[in-house]
């Protein structure tokens, strides 16, 4: 699945006030549900915190990619955050995170879930398109460099 099939416009935040993973994860899972009345931010942020209680989703390179699944819900969603200031994520190389995608999945997705996973983590291992993602100064910005990114 391609980063704009997950993302929209409004699903992009640049230039973020975190503070704490927590915090961002609250942040993010309230901004799904503002978009996505269907669904319920308490459940999203407790999703993505057990998943982190399993081990941190900071993949190195100042990048995380924190995921659950969702019930009841149909269609894969991701949020793109470029945070203001890099925080502590537990990630696998110790440096802090300041690119962020979140992905909720339907709970019946797992193959879908674990390829897209696949993906979005071999599309930020490319130093080019994590760049581009730190250059944008707006949230449209941040939007056009991630799904108008060619790999190369």
């Amino acid at each position: 699945m391609l980063i704009s099939e997950l993302l929209a416009p409004s699903r992009a935040l640049c230039a973020l006030e975190g503070g704490s993973k927590k915090r961002v994860l609250e942040i993010a899972a309230q901004h799904i549900a503002e978009q996505h009345p269907e669904l319920v931010a308490d459940e999203i942020f407790t999703g993505l915190i057990n998943r982190e209680r399993l081990g941190s989703t900071g993949i190195g390179e100042g990048v995380a990619i924190p995921h659950c699944r969702l019930t009841d819900y149909q269609s894969p969603i991701g949020l793109l955050i470029q945070l203001r200031e890099a925080i502590d994520f537990d990630a696998i190389d110790g440096r802090p995170v300041d690119l962020l995608f979140i992905l909720l999945v339907p709970a019946e997705a797992c193959d879908q879930h674990l390829q897209t996973l696949g993906n979005l983590a071999e599309l930020f291992s490319q130093e080019n398109f994590r760049e581009r993602l730190r250059q944008a100064e707006s949230d449209d910005a941040l939007y056009t460099a991630a799904t108008g990114y060619q790999q190369s």
